[in-house]
């Protein structure tokens, strides 16, 4: 009974309803907008917060998190600039949706499968969260290695059938994500001896400009095309239409708890990874993917927002953050006499239900905030080209110098957006790039503290994979994930499909 009463705080105050209510609203167009992101919200939400009580801070910073992962679906719809880098898989088909005039039935796909991997992630949270927590735990150094390079073999899967370009892009962005000051030695790392590069390369500055600039210069190419005219009259899915999708959707909430339970990862991760799944599972879609796949929008949302219960997971049993936003509420709970870990259940475990209940509440007020105001959103593509082009950049200035208040960042975002362009003119996928980037630390810091660990003798690192099954199911996974992909493999699958057909 403590537990149900500790879950409905949030519905039985008005002024912390309120509060997950407004915080939910913001999150969502904060996430929108690129280069604000949520973690960044978040953080200096703890200095305005600071004298508050503490279920009231908690209230506004969980509403900003669930809004501010699922908001940044809707720029990546719209103009194909993911609001954050866990909206980059939706942009893949959900911008050639809004191309074909879906918009609407794009962000209202998107907006119901947020909601149910978000209530996904909370029922496991609520449920199995020492279980989840436990198996967290077990992954040594080499196994997020091995994850890494998972991670960097979906390029496959992003580069539209060219292993060779999706393996170049994946590279590139792992070589982008190793500029700067070497974290242990700190030696410099392609710095090419100038200082502006010592501190690295933002990668927010990064996919804004592959993504938005590199869109705005694309659209130069059709400036006197009109623009196509939304269909708006289908927002809501129908119930035939969740009911088809529902057991992928239910699989990538799952990829998407137990990624998002895993300390560093995060749902970009967690995205990207479902939207692979969702290639790899789906035998003939009706639409193929990257050209408007639904499957393509369902995959990636149920995930990442399923990532927000995961992350919460080890952050509230063991006091280990899950990705970047739940490491400033560890501060924000310390900040208000709490500590995180395997005591708060046992000596406060009504804080832990609240937050189950603050979720859970945020989840609800996403799903309605995220269904209204779609019709005025839409007439942003609606827009002549002479008006979203300077639209699109604008919002790609303001969104690369607002990470770090720097215009050194919107130098290389547009750089890197004349560098898009020539990338997709050529047929480079850009999706891997910024994966590269991402995973880049992970595998380089990994690789170091597996290595070290096994006193740098690489018989006794493979002995280490070979003898731990979690790890031997991860590098066979790699293994056989690589040999999918070979252009040797595809010819024979197509040689033995046609022999069963014939």
């Amino acid at each position: 009974m403590d537990t149900v009463l500790a879950i409905l705080t949030v519905f039985t105050q008005p002024q912390l309803l309120l509060l997950v209510a407004l915080g939910t609203f913001a999150g969502i167009y904060i996430g929108a907008i690129p280069g604000l992101s949520v973690t960044m919200a978040v953080s200096i939400l703890i200095s305005f917060t600071f004298s508050w009580d503490v279920y009231p801070a908690i209230s506004l910073m969980v509403g900003i998190y669930m809004g501010g992962v699922y908001g940044g679906s809707r720029t990546a719809i719209l103009l194909n600039i993911p609001g954050s880098p866990s909206a980059i898989a939706t942009a893949m088909d959900g911008y050639p949706m809004a191309q074909k005039g879906q918009a609407g039935q794009a962000i209202g796909v998107t907006t119901v499968m947020s909601f149910f991997g978000g209530l996904i992630g909370i029922v496991v949270l609520a449920l199995a969260a020492p279980f989840v927590s436990a198996f967290a735990l077990s992954f040594q150094p080499r196994d997020y290695m091995l994850l890494a390079i998972l991670g960097i073999l979906l390029v496959g899967s992003l580069s539209s059938g060219s292993l060779v370009k999706g393996i170049f892009a994946g590279a590139f962005g792992i070589a982008i994500g190793a500029v700067g000051r070497d974290p242990l030695t700190f030696a410099e790392r392609f710095t090419f001896d100038l200082r502006l590069m010592e501190g690295g390369i933002s990668f927010i500055a990064v996919m804004i400009g592959m993504f938005g600039v590199s869109e705005a210069l694309q659209q130069l190419h059709n400036v006197d095309k009109r623009a196509v005219r939304q269909k708006i009259d289908k927002i809501i899915p129908s119930f035939s239409t969740i009911k088809t999708y529902l057991p992928l959707s239910l699989q990538t909430s799952s990829i998407g708890v137990i990624i998002g339970a895993l300390p560093g990862t995060g749902g970009d991760i967690a995205a990207l990874m479902a939207y692979d799944h969702a290639k790899r599972v789906t035998k003939n879609p009706e639409i193929p993917f990257g050209q408007g796949a639904m499957e393509g929008l369902v995959a990636p949302e149920t995930a990442n927002n399923a990532a927000v219960g995961g992350a919460f997971i080890p952050m509230m049993t063991l006091g280990i953050p899950g990705d970047a936003v739940t490491a400033i509420m560890i501060g924000a709970l310390f900040i208000h006499g709490l500590n995180p870990g395997p005591m708060l259940m046992i000596d406060q475990p009504d804080m832990f239900w609240f937050i189950v209940g603050a979720l859970l509440t945020a989840n609800v007020f996403m799903l309605i905030f995220g269904l209204t105001g779609i019709k005025i959103f839409t007439k942003i593509v609606e827009m002549p080209r002479s008006i979203i082009i300077p639209l699109i950049l604008l919002l790609s200035i303001v969104g690369a110098y607002a990470v770090n208040n720097a215009i050194t960042d919107v130098y290389w975002m547009l750089g890197f957006g004349i560098f898009g362009y020539f990338m997709r003119h050529y047929g480079y996928p850009l999706g891997p790039v910024i994966l590269g980037i991402i995973l880049s630390r992970m595998l380089d810091d990994n690789w170091r503290r597996a290595i070290i660990s096994e006193r740098e003798d690489l018989g006794r690192f493979f002995e280490g994979i070979l003898t731990s099954p979690l790890s031997l199911t991860l590098f066979v996974a790699v293994i056989l994930i690589f040999v999918s992909q070979t252009p040797i493999w595809r010819a024979a699958k197509t040689r033995l499909l046609g022999k069963a057909t014939s």
